[in-house]
C-alpha cells in the first residue's frame, strides 16, 4: 500500500499536498508553522487538513505494523500461503486483517481444541459436508475412554464447527455488516440499583438503532454500566442473525445439517456475538470519544479566544458570603499592585464600608476595569460594585471563574505568588482572565475549565493530545509578546516547550529585554530549527525592527525590504500604511516567495499584529430575576453560553442554575451542531420554557418570537 496514495484519496486532496505535510513534519515543523509559514508548499491547508494527514498517517503506519507482524508470525508457523498473504496485503482495516489471523492467534485450549485432542475433527468434518444421514451411528466410530457416548462425540465434532464458523472471514464479515445496520443498544436498569440510580433513571429501559445512538446517550450508558446501575447489550435480532448464517451454511434437512445448525447456534451466542458485542462497543466508544472530544476541544477553544479587555489597570474580586469578597488590584500587566478583603454580604453585612473601600482602591491605583467572579455571591457582589460612585469611568464585568480554585493551588501559582494564600492567587486570575484570558488560561489544566462534557468518560491520552493542540493552535494563532510573556504562555509556542520557554525567560532577565528577534538564537539551547518554528509567532514592540511586531517570518524580511527600497520608503512606512502597500507590484516577488506567503505579507504590512479575538463586552444579567423561582413560562432574558454540548447549549441567566437550550431550540431548521449556531460566551436573549425547581433543570429557548 502506497502511504501517500492512500491518504490523497482518502482526504480527497493532492499527492504533493500530502507529500509536502508528511515531510514538515517529518523534518520537526509543527501543525501552526505549516499551516501559517508553508501555504505554497502545501496548497494553503489549514491546522483541520494538516492534522487530519498527520492523524490518518499515524493510523496507516499502526495498520501497516499490525499486518507485517501477521505476515511474519504466520510464516514462521509454516502456514502462509499465496492466497493467504495476498489477503493480508490486501486488507485495508484493521478488523479484516484480525479476522485473517484469527485462526492462527495464539489462545487458550478452546473447547475445539480439546476435540480435537480427543480425534474428534473427522467427525466435523463428515459433519460439515451434510452427506451423512445417521450422525449418531457415525459417531460410534469416534468413541473412547475420553469419548464415552455418541453424544459425547457430537458434541466435540460440533464445538469444532463453531469454532470454523466463528473464524471464517466471510461469515464475521457478514455479520459485522449486520450489526453495523441493523444492532440495537438496550440498557435496563439492575432492579436492586433502581434507586440508588436514579439520574440514569432516561436509560432504565432504553432501546435505540446502535447506529442512530448519539454520542452524549451512549457515553451515559456506559458511565451508568460501568458504576453499576444499567446493564448495556448490543445486537442485531438473534433470529435474523441465525437464518443469515442457515441460509449460507446449512444444505438439506439431513441428521448432519440438524448438527451444523446447532453448532451455528452455539457459534453464534457463545463466540461470535459476545466478540462483534465488544468490537462494535469499542468502535462506537472511539466514535462517541472523538465527537465528544471535539465539542471539549471546540469550548476550549473559544474559551481561549474569548475577548480580551487588553492592558487596562483591574481590580479582581473574588466574591463570597462568610468568607467575605477577595479584592487585588493589578497593573496593565497583570502585576499585583495591592489586595484585601471587604464584608458586604450576611453575616457582617458591612455594605457601605465595602462601597467605600472599592471606590478608594479604584482611585489609588487608577483602575479602569472590574472583574467580578461568577461564584458564589456573584449577583450580590455585582449590585454592590455598580452603586458604587466612581470619580472617573470604570467598566465592570462578571467574568467566568472556572479553574481559578484549581490555578490558585496549583505549583505555577506558588511559583507566581509564594508569599500570597489561595485567596489571593484566586482573586488575580479572575482579574487576569478579563484583561487576557489566553495568558491566563493556559496556566490552568483545561479539564478543570467546566466545558465540554463527558471529558472524564473518554479516551484521556486522545483527549490530552487534542488539548494540547488547540493550547498550542490558539496561543500561535494570536502570537506571544516577547518581552512580558509567562513562560507557560512560551511552552505552547510553535518549537519551544518548557526548557526552551524557561530558557528565554531567564535570558530576557539578564539582558533586560528583547530587542530584536535574532537575539532568541543566543538563548541556550535554542538552535536554528527551534527558531525557524517560533520566531513568527513572538513579537517584540517597540523593538530596534519594526517587523518584529509582526507576523511577517524573519526568513521573509530581505523580501519587505526590498518592497521598500522599489517604492523608496523605509521598512516602517509600510507597516500599518494600506495606501502605500498597494503600490507595491506583487508580480516584482513572486520568483522569489509563493503567491500565498506573499499575500499573506502584504496583510500583515497593512494590518499589522492582527488580533483574532475581538474585545471584551459589557454583559448585565436582568434586575428582576435572582433565583430559580423568580423564572416564568414566557419570560424573555439576557444571557451568556456558558457551556456547549451535542444536544445544545447551557445558558447562564443569572439565578445559579445554567439553563438548557435544547438543538431544537437554537434557530429553526435542522441543526447538526450546536456550534454552528452559538459560541462560548456569547451573550445571547433567550425565553423561559420550563423550570422544574426540585431537579433544578431550566428549559430555555432561543425562538423568541414562537409563542
Amino acid at each position: 500500500m502506497n502511504l501517500e496514495q492512500h491518504l490523497a484519496s482518502e482526504l480527497s486532496l493532492n499527492i504533493s499536498q500530502v507529500n509536502a505535510v508528511l515531510r514538515l513534519s517529518a523534518d520537526g515543523a509543527t501543525i501552526p508553522f505549516i499551516a501559517r509559514y508553508r501555504k505554497d508548499s502545501t496548497g494553503n491547508l489549514d491546522e483541520v487538513a494538516i492534522e487530519k494527514i498527520l492523524r490518518l498517517s499515524a493510523d496507516l503506519q499502526e495498520l501497516e505494523k499490525r499486518r507485517s507482524f501477521i505476515l511474519k508470525t504466520i510464516e514462521d508457523l509454516g502456514e502462509l500461503t499465496d492466497d493467504l498473504r495476498k489477503g493480508i496485503e490486501s486488507a485495508m482495516d484493521l478488523p479484516t486483517l484480525e479476522d485473517i489471523y484469527l485462526p492462527f492467534k495464539p489462545k487458550r485450549k478452546t473447547r475445539a481444541e480439546k476435540a480435537r485432542e480427543k480425534g474428534l475433527e473427522g467427525l466435523a468434518k463428515i459433519l460439515m459436508a451434510q452427506n451423512e444421514r445417521d450422525p449418531n451411528a457415525r459417531a460410534q466410530n469416534f468413541l473412547s475412554d475420553e469419548v464415552p457416548t455418541a453424544e459425547d462425540a457430537l458434541q466435540g465434532a460440533r464445538d469444532i464447527i463453531a469454532e470454523w464458523i466463528n473464524e471464517n472471514p466471510s461469515i464475521r464479515q457478514q455479520l459485522r455488516q449486520m450489526f453495523g445496520r441493523f444492532a440495537m443498544i438496550h440498557s435496563k436498569v439492575i432492579k436492586s440499583k433502581a434507586d440508588e440510580g436514579v439520574k440514569y433513571q432516561d436509560y432504565f429501559d432504553f432501546l435505540e438503532t446502535l447506529k442512530r445512538c448519539q454520542s452524549h446517550r451512549f457515553l451515559a450508558m456506559m458511565r451508568g454500566e460501568a458504576e453499576g446501575f444499567l446493564r448495556v447489550h448490543i445486537s442485531p435480532d438473534e433470529e435474523q442473525v441465525l437464518e443469515g448464517m442457515e441460509g449460507r451454511l446449512v444444505k438439506g434437512n439431513g441428521g448432519s445439517s440438524d448438527q451444523v445448525i446447532l453448532a451455528i447456534k452455539d457459534a453464534w451466542k457463545r463466540l461470535l456475538q459476545p466478540s462483534l458485542e465488544t468490537e462494535f462497543r469499542q468502535e462506537t466508544k472511539k466514535r462517541a470519544d472523538e465527537a465528544a472530544i471535539h465539542i471539549f476541544t471546540e469550548n476550549l477553544r473559544q474559551l481561549l479566544l474569548a475577548p480580551p479587555l487588553g492592558e487596562k489597570r483591574t481590580l479582581g474580586i473574588d466574591p463570597g458570603f462568610q468568607s467575605g469578597c477577595k479584592l487585588v488590584c493589578l497593573d496593565e500587566h497583570g502585576s499585583l499592585l495591592h489586595n484585601e478583603n471587604i464584608y458586604p454580604h450576611p453575616p457582617k453585612r458591612q455594605w457601605e464600608a465595602a462601597q467605600r473601600k472599592i471606590a478608594t482602591l479604584c482611585e489609588q491605583y487608577r483602575i479602569e476595569a472590574i472583574a467580578i467572579g461568577n461564584g458564589t455571591a456573584s449577583r450580590e457582589t455585582e449590585d454592590l460594585v455598580r452603586k458604587v460612585r466612581f470619580r472617573t469611568p470604570v467598566q465592570v464585568f462578571v467574568v467566568s471563574e472556572a479553574g481559578a480554585s484549581v490555578y490558585s493551588a496549583s505549583s505555577v501559582a506558588r511559583e507566581e505568588f509564594p508569599s500570597y494564600d489561595v485567596t489571593v492567587r484566586g482573586a488575580v486570575s479572575i482579574g487576569r482572565r478579563l484583561m487576557d484570558p489566553l495568558s491566563e488560561l493556559v496556566k490552568i489544566e483545561p479539564k478543570a475549565l467546566g466545558v465540554g462534557q463527558y471529558q472524564h468518560d473518554v479516551d484521556q491520552n486522545a483527549l490530552q493530545a487534542s488539548l494540547d493542540r488547540v493550547v498550542e493552535s490558539c496561543v500561535n494563532r494570536v502570537g506571544v509578546n516577547l518581552n512580558t510573556a509567562s513562560h507557560h504562555l512560551l511552552t505552547h509556542v510553535s518549537g519551544l516547550g518548557p526548557v526552551l520557554a524557561r530558557n528565554i525567560v531567564e535570558y530576557r532577565g539578564k539582558i533586560g529585554g528583547f530587542e530584536d528577534r535574532s537575539q532568541l538564537k543566543e538563548v541556550p539551547r535554542l538552535g536554528p530549527k527551534a527558531f525557524e518554528q517560533a520566531a513568527g509567532f513572538l513579537r517584540i514592540s517597540d523593538g530596534k525592527n519594526p517587523l518584529d511586531n509582526s507576523s511577517v517570518h524573519p526568513e521573509s524580511y530581505a523580501i519587505v525590504r526590498s518592497m521598500a527600497r522599489d517604492l523608496g520608503v523605509g521598512v516602517e512606512d509600510l507597516i500599518g500604511h494600506p495606501e502605500i502597500v498597494d503600490k507595491i507590484d506583487p508580480s516584482k516577488y513572486s520568483a522569489t516567495v509563493g503567491t500565498h506567503t506573499l499575500q499573506d505579507i502584504l496583510d500583515e504590512l497593512k494590518r499589522p499584529n492582527r488580533d483574532p479575538r475581538k474585545m471584551a463586552k459589557v454583559f448585565q444579567f436582568s434586575d428582576s430575576v435572582r433565583k430559580m423561582e423568580d423564572l416564568k413560562p414566557g419570560l424573555v432574558l439576557p444571557g451568556i453560553v456558558s457551556n456547549i454540548t451535542h444536544f445544545g447549549a447551557f445558558v447562564d441567566i443569572g439565578v445559579k442554575q445554567d439553563g438548557l437550550v435544547h438543538i431544537s431550540q437554537l434557530k429553526r431548521g435542522f441543526v447538526q451542531d450546536p456550534l454552528d449556531v452559538v459560541r462560548l460566551h456569547q451573550q445571547v436573549e433567550v425565553k423561559v420554557l420550563e423550570v422544574d425547581i426540585p431537579r433544578k433543570r431550566i428549559s430555555l429557548s432561543m425562538l423568541l418570537d414562537d409563542q
